[in-house]
């Protein structure tokens, strides 16, 4: 790559030099009535092509590679081949692939179901794990650190030669959770039996990189076995609940409005917390998933007025639009829900109509500090009986003088209600919605294996600098 900007500098200052020259004789023949005789031009030209020739065999190592052919000139032949079949050949090869690809998946599906029906839920359990990020740390005194015990790691190849453990998992808990929750001990307690599997996966197919387990409870399970480095801060971002491949598997795609209060209550605390949660929502929809934010007090504002009246792809570029028009809020009037509920009703009304969006499940997220009605009129008209609309309702503040209709709406309308106090409650209540999106899937027991699009595989591009 060095050799070819060379290379390009090379030809450009070749460039700069004919044009000045060319310039110079133009401006030559507009000062005078004298004319170039052609023989010059021709000069002009072969010392260029010349000079071109000279800097591409200098840097593109065309005589190399001509000399190393000649090498092997007596070895190579021509060989004509049949495009169907080669195409048949790589239809079979990317057929068995996928196949190996899913039976792995499809065993660790049923070795996680297995345990954690055999598991019996202790608050109390007491289990030493080994944390991606404690592992292999030792305090003052030279004495490991809980939940980080000795972790051997070896450089390996296949894995782009980090130093990793092919016979142990790891896990890796979000830093805004408890390490040792009883939640999380008892999940990675029944998931550590995968530890079997993640290695009968690998012997069988050696093609295998990174084995995933991502849990509902926001832990990570992670074969083979590898570091984990927090950054500057001392903080890992990562939460396997915000990634592709967990939200496109635990989820349908969705269409989903979401409702912000930004009434004149709103202010200070809890509307920077409103920001937060929404801005945590869109870390949960994925490219299958359709969305638009409306900011209501006694009038209704379209965060993008640009999209009033649709939904736009959940892709990162939307998301980050959006994200940066969150800052323009600001609260004051009165809030008047029933609008908002209307304008929301209506709008996934006429684009599930369309066709467009995702043609599957809808969602109404309303983010406010309280409901002085329970609005059962408007879900009547919309909602019911059918109640395809799961409304999710999220209670800015501590305060709970509303939170029974609140409660009520989400409970009436097959969603959730969740109270969020303080910004560091934001996450984990947000992630609330995805379980109760993912039961339909688990009561009809679909097992459908989900292909995502290529990504940068994190565990290289963030934490192995």
């Amino acid at each position: 790559m060095p050799g070819m900007w060379r290379l390009l500098r090379a030809f450009w200052g070749v460039f700069l030099i004919f044009g000045a020259a060319f310039n110079t004789a133009l401006v030559d023949v507009v000062g005078s009535e004298q004319q170039i005789p052609l023989s010059v031009v021709k000069l002009w030209a072969s010392a260029f092509g010349g000079e071109i020739k000279s800097i591409a065999a200098k840097y593109s190592g065309s005589q190399l590679l001509q000399k190393k052919y000649k090498e092997y000139e007596k070895d190579v032949a021509i060989e004509e081949i049949d495009g169907l079949q080669l195409v048949k050949k790589l239809a079979k090869n990317m057929e068995e692939m996928f196949h190996k690809k899913s039976e792995a998946v499809r065993r660790l599906v049923e070795a996680a179901e297995d345990a954690h029906l055999k598991h019996e839920f202790d608050a109390d359990l007491q289990y030493e794990y080994f944390n991606a990020v404690l592992i292999n740390e030792r305090d003052e005194e030279g004495n490991y650190l809980e939940l980080g015990k000795e972790f051997i790691l070896v450089p390996n190849d296949h894995f782009n030669n980090l130093p990793v453990n092919i016979s142990l998992s790891d896990v890796q808990v979000p830093t805004n959770m408890y390490n040792k929750d009883p939640a999380i001990v008892n999940g990675v307690y029944w998931s550590e039996s995968l530890n079997k599997v993640f290695v009968d996966n690998f012997d069988r197919d050696p093609s295998l990189i990174w084995q995933y387990f991502g849990s509902a409870k926001g832990f990570f399970r992670q074969y083979p076995g590898i570091k984990w480095e927090p950054d500057e801060n001392g903080v890992i971002a990562f939460d396997c609940r915000n990634r592709k491949w967990y939200i496109q598997a635990a989820t349908s795609p969705k269409d989903v409005v979401i409702l912000v209060d930004v009434s004149g209550s709103m202010k200070g605390l809890r509307l920077t917390i409103a920001k937060q949660t929404v801005s945590s929502i869109l870390d949960t929809l994925g490219d299958d998933d359709f969305f638009n934010i409306i900011a209501y007090n006694e009038e209704l504002h379209y965060v993008e007025p640009c999209l009033n009246g649709t939904l736009v792809q959940a892709d990162r570029a939307n998301k980050e639009h959006f994200r940066e028009h969150l800052d323009k809020l600001f609260a004051k009037g009165i809030g008047m829900l029933d609008i908002a509920l209307n304008e929301a009703f209506n709008m996934l009304n006429e684009f599930n109509h369309t066709g467009q969006g995702s043609i599957c499940s809808q969602a109404i997220m309303l983010i406010t500090d309280g409901a002085v009605d329970t609005y059962d009129t408007i879900f009547a008209k919309y909602n019911w009986p059918d109640r395809k609309v799961r409304i999710f309702t999220y209670l800015i503040g501590r305060e709970t003088a509303f939170a029974d209709n609140l409660k009520w709406m989400a409970c009436a309308n097959k969603g959730f209600f969740t109270q969020i106090s303080t910004l560091a409650d934001v996450q984990e209540n947000v992630m609330e919605y995805l379980h109760v999106l993912s039961r339909p899937k688990v009561i009809d027991q679909e097992h459908d294996v989900v292909w995502t699009e290529a990504y940068i595989d994190s565990t290289l591009w963030c934490w192995i600098k």
